[in-house]
């Protein structure tokens, strides 16, 4: 799950183009049918559309086994600087053990290379120098933002029309008009809020301030702690960090009342980094119906990132395993996706649409997205595809997703809630270009509230994954429950999407009932079944 919360940042610049060596190039990839009208969300049990031993995929996969590609994850790590961050040994080792694996069960593999350049933090400082001299906590106060600029300046601290009170309604920063009265020379506090924080920035730079600070929104629990962003490419002029809500507030009222100054430091470089994701399709199935099943591969600097995200990785790929191994046909390839770049701005994941035709854009049929799947302290998070709980739906079809995975764990007895396509993991691409999106995600550096914790178990009051990001979030760090629930439901709706049809032999299966009447805008090729922040 992309958040700022790095040592070493990446930028999302990609390279104008592929690189020369093997694996996918543009133009090269499998075309796709175009929309057509859609279908409802069937139910049904079917007989024998199932596994080559009588088994459905969910039952076929295995969570021991999942667990298996984690301790090989973990051990790749161990071996090579202990990380799997994109452009690194770990990384390329990850990417041979998948293939490995991939191939071991039939598929062929290809690397799809792309380059960027690779936001690299150093030392960082943010501090109150008068009237009182106050410094504040890296990583619980404040955090360098993506794509911050290199400086060290102190200046009196100016707030841009925020909003404290009532709803917080905010868009500070997003108008240029904002800055009218801005004392060039201040250092620039604005509130998230409407537009990306990239506009916030670019506007108090052009207003003369020699730094940015942008503080959490408040407006939640999910939008008042620490605010980890990025300002994507390129590199903006000034140093900016974000904060906590209430540091934010404190410096707004404080500033209101008397000169406030303060200290923004920043060393921050870039680096240029090639590497690849790892595409694999399914051999049979409609190339004209195509799902994009995926996760991604690399982790960050700090940790061996077991649940973010070889959790993801893992399931999916030991769903690949066993998918390959039906005696059915899938109806619908199916391609698994293992994404690189991540963790440094969706990079490999948004590199794959972009070099996409709009005519190819518009023939795939879904994108399912799975990083964090096995946090210890979990809930069951199924991405808001209709919108009805967070007011930002995803392209049509979306929805129809949503209610796979949420009627699947109600058929299971396990409740599950809706979070918002924040726009932190690789749906986003996907989003963006109209594709319908969704996915399972079991919970970051979010806080788990009362009502969750009755609802999911676990501790209130402490985060989802208290190792997000961390040295710590090895293999110790991963809930072997959370994996196997999410694993099924992984299973489950990738075979749902491939649709595939019973073979000669025995045994039930995934069976597809009828539908709930028709959906509409993109097609659902499945035609009997369910139917870091960048700103705002």
């Amino acid at each position: 799950m992309r958040t700022s919360r790095t040592l070493r940042r990446v930028a999302i610049i990609a390279s104008a183009g592929l690189l020369a060596s093997g694996g996918l190039v543009a133009g090269t990839l499998p075309a796709y049918a175009g929309h057509g009208p859609g279908y409802g969300h069937g139910q049904g049990k079917g007989p024998g559309h199932g596994h080559s031993k009588g088994k459905t995929l969910p039952e076929a996969v295995k969570v021991n086994k999942v667990v298996d590609h984690l301790e090989a994850f973990q051990a790749i790590a161990d071996a090579n600087g202990g990380n799997r961050q994109s452009g690194t040994p770990g990384y390329e080792a990850a990417a041979d053990y998948v293939e490995y694996k991939l191939r071991k069960a039939g598929y062929d593999p290809v690397r799809q290379p792309f380059t960027y350049e690779q936001f690299v933090e150093g030392s960082t400082a943010f501090e109150q120098v008068t009237p009182t001299a106050l410094p504040y906590v890296v990583g619980t106060e404040f955090d360098v933002v993506e794509y911050s600029g290199a400086g060290d300046v102190t200046a009196p601290i100016e707030a841009v029309d925020v909003n404290l009170e009532g709803d917080r309604a905010s868009t500070s920063g997003c108008e240029a008009e904002d800055f009218a009265g801005f004392t060039a020379g201040s250092i620039a506090l604005v509130q998230r809020g409407t537009c990306d924080f990239r506009v916030k920035v670019e506007n108090a730079a052009a207003a003369g301030a020699v730094a940015a600070v942008i503080f959490n929104q408040g407006n939640g629990e999910d939008r008042s702690g620490l605010l980890l962003a990025t300002l994507a490419t390129p590199q903006v002029s000034i140093p900016t960090v974000g904060t906590t809500y209430a540091l934010g507030e404190t410096l707004a009222l404080a500033s209101a009342q008397e000169e406030v100054t303060v200290r923004v430091a920043v060393e921050a470089s870039t680096r240029t980094v090639d590497t690849f994701n790892i595409i694999a399709d399914t051999r049979k199935g409609n190339p004209d119906k195509t799902v994009v099943v995926g996760g991604h591969l690399d982790g960050v600097a700090e940790g061996p990132g077991i649940n973010d995200n070889a959790s993801g990785s893992a399931a999916i790929l030991e769903t690949a395993i066993q998918l390959a191994k039906t005696k059915g046909t899938p109806q619908n390839r199916v391609r698994f996706a293992f994404w690189g770049g991540e963790e440094d701005g969706l990079i490999g994941s948004t590199h794959y649409v972009e070099q996409l035709t709009e005519a190819e854009i518009q023939q795939h049929s879904a994108n399912l997205n799975f990083d964090m799947v096995g946090s210890p302290n979990f809930v069951r998070f199924v991405y808001d595809g209709d919108g009805d709980a967070f007011g930002t739906a995803g392209p049509d079809g979306s929805a129809e997703i949503e209610a796979l995975f949420t009627e699947w764990f109600a058929s299971q007895g396990l409740a599950s809630a809706p979070t918002e396509f924040s726009g932190r993991s690789d749906y986003k691409a996907f989003i963006d270009a109209g594709i319908p999106a969704g996915g399972l995600f079991s919970g970051a550096e979010g806080i788990k509230t009362e009502e969750e914790a009755a609802l999911f178990g676990g501790t209130a009051g402490e985060a989802y994954d208290p190792c997000y990001h961390s040295e710590c979030d090895t293999i110790e760090n991963v809930s072997v429950e959370a994996l196997d629930q999410f694993s099924d439901a992984i299973a489950h709706a990738t075979a749902t999407y491939a649709d595939v049809k019973k073979h000669p032999g025995k045994g039930k299966g995934w069976g597809h009932g009828k539908g709930h009447g028709k959906g509409k805008g993109h097609p659902h090729p499945w035609h009997h079944s369910y139917g870091k922040h960048d700103g705002r």
